[in-house]
């Protein structure tokens, strides 16, 4: 890659989709006016990927799939794999069933803008997870929901019934714009509402646009109903803001895609949206993180602040891997922010490291230019420079429990333990959704943390509401261990291809056993927030968390210390391997040392922030194990 810096005011990105050296580059004034350019060897002389390759040739995202699902076979090849990605579905099997032939099973995950979820539509998920799945859902931490065990010859049923009720599984994989994220909490004031609005003008504004969908999906017919989100945002004009072309390198000459083009993005991009304050969806963790501003009245958006460069997926055992808090890029006014997000994607799509996939999230672009370099970089496709970051403080809330909307009705958070919904026993969660949605009516919100909220509830409803939970078995909120609350992990094993663990399954034995230590050291009162993965791509965003368990092997976990308790930088690694029977042994010590060392009401993510990683392991080495209580 060749770095050029250009002062002229007509300096443009080519579409050059270029690789990036691991290295940092030297920060500049992003004030200065000059404006970055990044050159592109010879199209002669590079060769792309396999992959990439595979995405040229694919018709925009149709092939080999179309042709694949019109096969008597129960699984589709590797090719189509990675295209049905896009479509919103992985294929899987389960590793617990033995056998000659793998048990091929595919998982869809729907598209849902700031996690709304009508009640029309769970009754559709409720009803194909029982007739087509495995008779459960699965809450994600963004913010929708996923359907496993579909099997193939069902597919399609599944994936037309969800796009003719108004919803889709499209963009919910790949390397396209994900699923945008919000803050859960559906206030009625203007600020909170302007979150949910933006938040589905920027799912339109980077949605594909390739017919392969329908062609695959609707036999080539529209859809009965349009995405619900697209309707509430025509007033935004969002296709003519899409479209607008400045001359600057945004645009491609692609009359499909011409915003990703049939390369589409080097990787998964994502976007999360939120108020001044509330950090409860992990803002740090997204690609974009936009941040509404107000005007002085509190009534209507003035502008936008804008993080770039968050994102959690690593490899174990290669230090050019990493997780990365997204750094502050600065303020747009309302007027120019679809432009501008369009400036800070064009610059992924063209400069993002498309020959290494390990480094193509847009993280490694912001990490080696620097962030003043970066900025530099999208103010050669915006046109301006880009106005400074206003500052904003950050707590963290999980909202669950009852609170007043602030328009005379109320939302409840309703605490799901690792997001799986599903019947056990007395434990009777999804016939408890399916009775609230047949009485009530009442639209649903995903919460990020794999919860769920339900809004625009009547007052004189609540006890009814309450009792369907309680005859579902359904415990309290106030009965919930806070570390429960604060603690999410992901699906792991049996059907991810990627865990080399437990997590799901594991993270609540994990729990009630940090539990049993804080009470034996006389701290049960402290709140620590933990997270587990079953493999270090970070899915359940661990390397935000005070305290994480990442799988590395059977039964075996690296922790992770130092997390933010409110979200806002990375953990540190601590111990390389931790058997899961010597979690108790591997704990004590480390909170011995926040109890003997703390400061007042400090937290403990903050705690081993501040001592760091060698003043932990100096203490631990000399600990023995009983010999600190609070």
């Amino acid at each position: 890659m060749m770095i050029a810096i250009s002062t002229s005011a007509s300096a443009f990105v080519s579409n050059s989709f270029v690789g990036t050296p691991l290295q940092r580059a030297p920060s500049t004034n992003s004030n200065s006016g000059l404006h970055m350019v990044l050159e592109a060897a010879p199209e002669t002389l590079k060769k792309i990927s396999k992959l990439e390759t595979l995405k040229v040739n694919s018709g925009h995202l149709c092939e080999p799939l179309l042709s694949e699902m019109a096969t008597e076979e129960v699984f589709v090849n590797k090719d189509a794999m990675q295209i049905l990605k896009y479509h919103g579905s992985y294929m899987q099997s389960d590793r617990e069933v033995r056998g000659k032939v793998k048990d091929y099973q595919f998982m869809l995950r729907l598209k849902q803008p700031a996690g709304e979820l009508p009640s029309d539509l769970y009754v559709l998920l409720d009803d194909l997870s029982r007739d087509c799945g495995r008779g459960d859902l699965r809450a994600t931490t963004r913010q929708c929901f996923q359907l496993h065990g579909v099997r193939k010859g069902n597919l399609k049923t599944v994936v037309s019934a969800i796009m003719n009720v108004g919803s889709s599984t499209v963009g919910a994989c790949g390397d396209v714009s994900r699923n945008v994220m919000t803050t859960p909490a559906p206030f009625s004031s203007p600020d909170y509402k302007a979150v949910i609005e933006w938040s589905k003008v920027f799912a339109q504004l980077f949605r594909p646009m390739t017919p392969a969908f329908a062609d695959i999906w609707l036999d080539g017919e529209k859809a009965v109903t349009a995405e619900y989100w697209a309707k509430q945002v025509e007033h935004h004009n969002v296709d003519e803001a899409m479209l607008h072309d400045s001359g600057r390198g945004i645009i491609l000459p692609d009359s499909v895609e011409p915003l990703y083009g049939n390369r589409y993005l080097p990787r998964k991009f994502k976007i999360g949206v939120t108020v001044p304050g509330d950090n409860s969806l992990d803002i740090y963790t997204n690609d974009i993180g936009v941040v509404i501003m107000m005007d002085e009245s509190g009534k209507e958006v003035e502008g936008f602040n804008l993080m770039v460069g968050g994102g959690m997926g690593r490899t174990h055992n290669k230090e050019n891997t990493f997780p990365k808090a997204a750094e502050h890029l600065g303020y747009f006014p309302k007027e120019d922010i679809m432009e501008g997000m369009k400036s800070i994607l064009a610059s992924q799509r063209d400069h993002g490291n498309r020959d290494v996939r390990a480094n193509a999230r847009m993280k490694y672009l912001v990490h080696t230019l620097g962030i003043d370099n970066f900025r530099s970089l999208v103010e050669s496709y915006f046109g301006k420079p880009i106005q400074p970051w206003k500052e904003v403080e950050w707590k963290y809330n999980d909202w669950m429990g009852w609170w007043d909307q602030g328009d005379g009705k109320l939302f409840y958070g309703l605490h799901i333990e690792n997001g799986r919904v599903k019947d056990e026993g007395d434990f009777r969660l999804k016939s408890a959704l399916r009775a609230i949605a047949d009485k009530y009516h009442l639209a649903m919100i995903m919460s990020p943390s794999q919860s769920i909220m339900f809004r625009d509830v009547n007052p004189e409803d609540k006890e009814g509401f309450m009792q369907i939970l309680v005859e579902h078995g359904i415990e309290a909120i106030e009965d919930i261990d806070p570390l429960n609350r604060l603690a999410i992990a992901c699906p792991a094993l049996p059907l991810c291809g990627l865990a080399q663990t437990e997590a799901e399954r594991r993270m609540p034995s994990y729990i009630e056993r940090i539990r049993s230590v804080l009470e034996m050291m006389n701290i049960g009162n402290e709140e620590i927030m933990m997270r587990m993965t079953g493999c270090p791509n970070g899915c359940a965003r661990p390397y935000m968390a005070e305290l994480a368990f990442v799988g590395d092997g059977l039964n075996s976990y690296q922790i992770w210390l130092g997390g933010s308790p409110v979200l806002t930088r990375t953990a540190f690694p601590y111990v390389a391997r931790m058997k899961d029977k010597n979690l108790e042994a591997t704990m004590e010590p480390i909170l011995a040392h926040f109890i003997t060392e703390r400061k007042e009401f400090e937290a403990f993510g903050d705690f081993c922030h501040r001592v760091g990683c060698s003043a932990i392991e100096e203490f631990c080495e000399t600990y023995e194990l009983g010999s600190v209580k609070a």
